[in-house]
């Protein structure tokens, strides 16, 4: 479609900018103050916790209208971003608990401007894409973010090293800063499209409780609700992991987590004319059995079943980057099949809202568990279970749910699994 190139552009210079403040460095500069797994988990939460917002937007769109609604959001949080550039830099009058109680307070600003406006950014995309090309859009817009977000890490490791400062974390923030205010730009050509709900002036409730109930919908919520219990806080504590137990540098995690999202290209390789030929259930199916072997070999690592050399490392962390593009992809294209016209606003608000909520609980909830196992350890068979192996044990479990939840989805012209 004609201009639509622009979302591509628009969404590789946005994972340039997010990749750091909702990413690794900000994880790593958070540990740098000292901050607890309680805080990484409130860190890591807030983002998807105040989605939310999108329940009470989504009345707004049709009057506003899309291209509007998602512009005035992401120029606000990317001013939220310069401001978190300048933090690093107040170390010399600002103590530690202090700086990371700034942080909060900015990035609640960010997640906030970003889940009011992130609700009319499926509805629009939606809008503009034909059914018969969404997961080709889906596959090429993944290898964006995902070529990205690695070029973002990479450069992000080169910077930070092995023994960053103040100076090194502002340079990182401020750069996110900028590829924000880019990214900006290529939003504005995007094309806008006409929202199908009812006239802003009608009074007529919401009816949630419908919405909830159409059965392939509600469907698709379990599925999200049991993969963001596993996934909620699964990419921050990774690194945490690595820090703290497998002992690795902040230049060398974020390299490392960096090439995870070269992974996620093969998602484009492997399954970008797949997903509108063959459907998204079984490409869902065949993503969720690797998302349960990759957990498992995590849960060994950390385990010390198995002696965690890089290579293994960079195995998972690609299968990883793989596994969330793919489910990702496949998802979405999902809520576009089953969500209907009528109504379609208020329908992916809530799909938004049910999954996000339980991304934002699920790292702060990891989060008191690794704090309130700490440092013991239980040896058995040659497997030491400790906070990290216990959470990555518990994160497979939760994969195994969702994997039994996918076999109950319905689609609309699907092969067979």
């Amino acid at each position: 479609m004609p201009g639509l190139r622009n979302a591509y552009w628009f969404a590789t210079f946005n994972a340039l900018s997010f990749q750091i403040v909702l990413g690794s460095p900000m994880v790593l500069y958070a540990k740098a103050l000292g901050a607890s797994a309680t805080v990484l988990g409130i860190i890591a939460g807030m983002m998807p916790l105040l989605v939310i917002f999108q329940i009470p937007a989504a009345g707004h769109i049709a009057q506003v209208g899309y291209k509007r609604f998602v512009f005035a959001g992401w120029g606000t949080r990317v001013t939220f971003i310069f401001f978190m550039a300048a933090v690093p830099l107040t170390g010399g009058f600002l103590s530690p608990p202090t700086r990371i109680a700034l942080i909060l307070f900015l990035l609640f600003g960010f997640n906030l401007s970003r889940g009011i406006s992130s609700a009319a950014w499926l509805p629009w995309i939606t809008a503009l894409v034909p059914a018969p090309v969404r997961g080709q859009y889906l596959a090429r817009d993944s290898a964006c973010v995902n070529g990205a977000s690695a070029v973002t890490l990479a450069l992000a490791g080169l910077v930070l090293g092995t023994a960053p400062g103040g100076g090194e974390f502002a340079a990182v923030f401020a750069f996110s800063a900028l590829m924000g205010a880019v990214s900006l730009t290529f939003l504005k050509r995007i094309p806008d499209a006409r929202s199908p709900e009812e006239p802003a002036g009608s009074q007529a409730p919401v009816p949630w409780h419908a919405i909830a109930r159409h059965a392939p919908f509600r469907k698709l919520l379990r599925l999200n609700v049991a993969w963001s219990v596993g996934y909620g806080g699964l990419a921050a504590f990774t690194v945490a992991y690595l820090k703290a137990a497998a002992g690795m540098a902040e230049g060398s995690i974020l390299l490392v987590t960096g090439i995870s999202y070269l992974g996620g290209l093969g998602g484009l390789v492997l399954f970008g004319s797949r997903l509108d030929r063959h459907g998204s259930k079984p490409v869902l199916t065949v993503c969720l059995l690797g998302w349960v072997a990759v957990l498992a070999g995590w849960t060994l690592l950390a385990g010390e079943a198995v002696r965690a050399t890089l290579p293994l490392v960079l195995a998972l962390e690609l299968a990883m980057g793989l596994g969330y593009a793919v489910y990702s992809m496949a998802n979405t294209r999902l809520a576009m099949a089953v969500v209907p016209g009528l109504g379609r606003n208020h329908f992916f608000a809530l799909f938004s809202v049910v999954g996000s909520l339980t991304l934002g609980v699920a790292p702060i909830l990891w989060g008191l568990l690794i704090d309130a196992f700490g440092q013991k350890t239980f040896v058995y068979l040659g497997f030491t279970l400790s906070r990290f192996s216990l959470f990555f044990l518990l994160v497979t479990l939760a994969y195994l749910v969702t994997l039994w939840q996918c076999r109950h989805l319905d689609e609309p012209r699907a092969a067979n699994v």
